[in-house]
């Protein structure tokens, strides 16, 4: 008799038996129960975590005939009348799986809802699964709308998904939607160990831990790992095996880093990454190996009582969490995050988990490292945890200020606060000038200027002519914005226009024929472009922004002028205009 694998054996054969879907489960037995059947279910979930099983099962409790062959819908199927035992082994004719992932066209589509006219041939209902629905062309989805509004009264739709975003709202408002969650690493371990003690293999609690880790939320991943595991083991599951089998890296590798960068020992950490290279261990499973354990930390700090005594890693965490201050935790962890993403930029693996490692050293607060209590001084500069930039951003330390002088904050008639949009200083930063005293306002930007050519004008009318024709691409209208006309020599067959552009980027011969080919247009007649390099004086960019800029100052002043403007800024002493808030017609 050939194996049966683990995922296989044990996939759940009823409501009962599902695991860590408790919500989907309520929902779907108080509808059978109450005789309440939607004709159309879509359930959305990762892999593995019962879409297909619940499918099947709501398809038995349908169809289900009791043991004595006289039942009736029911939210628990017998499993042993015919409807149930042919369901369980995939030959039942009014059960219908079909894969989107393979069967996407409008063909398959129409080829399936053609036979829903007819009526079940031995079951109650006819029960149509369409797993990976989200893989459905558009003229599919289109096909099945109407069935899939109004089926007949004997068939009903059940849809699967990974990706529900995919699926079309015209789908998704036809349909009761149910989200299967990721499994807890808890439920998968205790479903494990349910499953082994059925095998009668023996299964250490911490090779357990490891592979409902490896799974990820998946059952069936966690099943599979598990056959795997036991294939490596020859029938027994140790935690040393599993470790080994998965690639997972010990945790006392990531607490011996933890300490290191908790007491700042940079030889240490280096030590620990050569250790790890000498054993051949991942460098993407330290840093989630650290990750896992500084999240406990963190929630230890936060909640100190919510420590598991029946975790053996436990009290290492604790321990652990009274070298750092949280917020230093919460640092290390962020970076921890980001560098799993940067390894595979760097040179190798084990020289970006360096990098990584030496980064939480040299973004570390200035003075910590003594225990999570120290308080650090006033006037020590602290930088900013940034793990995303190159330098650490420090915020500068206020001056200290000897027997500071009470400030008088002018205030407005009708508030006795300064309004929000003033920038009130410190106590401690008393200005030189009392508060009331208004400060003068701040100078406009000068008016751009070009020093104008004899074929400035002409040039930039012509620019202006192709932008209006939409003759020319994005990249050559910035070539002709960008470029002062020199000379035209109209005596020479075919006419030269010769332009000075300064980027080089712009000089692309590419560009330039393509320019040239736009003005030949325009102009009617063949054209010759000739481009050199140099600044340039007069190029209708320049004119242009010339021009935004006069603009600009002229309805700034014209505000300014505003008699009522005026009016309020006497009244109000701290009123001024907010800069950029002026916008030109």
């Amino acid at each position: 008799m050939s194996y049966l694998v683990l995922a296989r054996k044990y996939r759940s054969r009823d409501f009962e038996a599902l695991v860590g879907q408790e919500h989907v489960v309520k929902a779907l037995t108080n509808a059978l129960t109450q005789q309440r059947l939607h004709h159309a279910y879509l359930f959305t979930g990762t892999r593995g975590v019962g879409k297909t099983s619940v499918s099947r099962i709501l398809a038995k409790a349908l169809n289900c005939t009791g043991p004595d062959g006289t039942g009736g819908i029911t939210a628990h199927p017998c499993g042993v009348c015919d409807a149930c035992r042919d369901i369980d082994s995939g030959r039942f004719v009014d059960y219908v799986e079909l894969d989107a992932a393979s069967n996407r066209g409008v063909e398959e589509i129409s080829q399936l809802l053609d036979q829903a006219v007819y009526k079940p041939v031995l079951g109650r209902f006819k029960v149509y699964l369409i797993d990976e629905v989200h893989m459905l062309s558009n003229t599919a989805f289109n096909a099945m709308l109407k069935t899939l509004e109004e089926p007949p009264e004997y068939l009903k739709f059940v849809l699967a998904t990974t990706d529900p975003q995919k699926v079309p709202p015209t789908v998704l408002s036809r349909c009761l939607q149910f989200n299967l969650r990721p499994m807890a690493p808890q439920t998968v371990q205790e479903h494990l160990s349910t499953v082994l003690a059925a095998e009668k293999i023996q299964a250490e609690p911490g090779a357990l831990r490891l592979l409902a880790r490896g799974a990820r939320g998946s059952m069936r991943d966690a099943l599979s790992l598990t056959d795997q595991a036991i294939a490596f083991g020859a029938g027994s599951l140790t935690e040393a095996g599993v470790r080994q089998m998965l690639g997972a890296v010990d945790r006392s590798h990531a607490v011996r880093l933890v300490e290191a960068l908790a007491a700042g020992q940079g030889a240490e950490v280096i030590a620990a990454v050569d250790g790890l290279r000498g054993l051949g261990l991942s460098a993407t499973g330290t840093l989630e190996e650290m990750a896992a354990l500084l999240q406990q930390m963190a929630v230890l700090q936060a909640v100190p009582d919510a420590l598991d005594e029946s975790d053996p890693d436990a009290p290492t965490a604790a321990r652990l969490a009274g070298l750092l201050a949280p917020d230093e935790t919460q640092f290390l962890y962020s970076i921890v995050l980001h560098g799993r993403a940067e390894l595979g930029l760097a040179p190798d693996e084990y020289s970006g988990l360096v990098m990584v490692l030496l980064r939480m050293l040299a973004f570390r607060p200035a003075g910590a490292g003594t225990s999570p209590q120290h308080a650090a001084s006033p006037a020590v500069t602290k930088p900013v945890a940034a793990p995303m930039m190159s330098k650490p951003v420090v915020a500068p330390a206020r001056p200290a200020v000897v027997a500071p002088a009470p400030v008088a904050r002018a205030s407005a008639p009708t508030s006795s606060e300064p309004p929000p949009w003033v920038d009130v200083p410190y106590e401690d930063e008393a200005p030189a000038v009392p508060v009331a005293v208004r400060e003068p306002e701040p100078a406009r930007p000068p008016v751009a200027t070009f020093t104008p050519t004899p074929l400035g004008d002409r040039w930039a009318q012509v620019v202006a002519q192709m932008s209006e024709a939409a003759s020319i691409s994005a990249l050559v209208r910035e070539l002709a914005m960008q470029s002062q006309c020199l000379s035209i020599d109209e005596a020479a067959q075919p006419p030269v226009w010769c332009l000075r552009v300064e980027r080089e980027t712009l000089r692309a011969p590419a560009q330039r024929d393509k320019l040239q080919a736009a003005l030949s247009d325009l102009l009617l007649h063949a054209v010759q472009v000739e481009v050199e390099a140099g600044v340039a004086s007069d190029t209708p960019a320049q004119r242009a922004t010339a021009e935004r800029t006069r603009r600009q100052n002229e309805a700034e002043q014209i505000i300014h002028n505003d008699p009522l403007v005026q009016a309020l800024m006497q009244q109000f002493k701290t009123a001024r205009i907010v800069p950029g808030s002026v916008k030109p017609h």
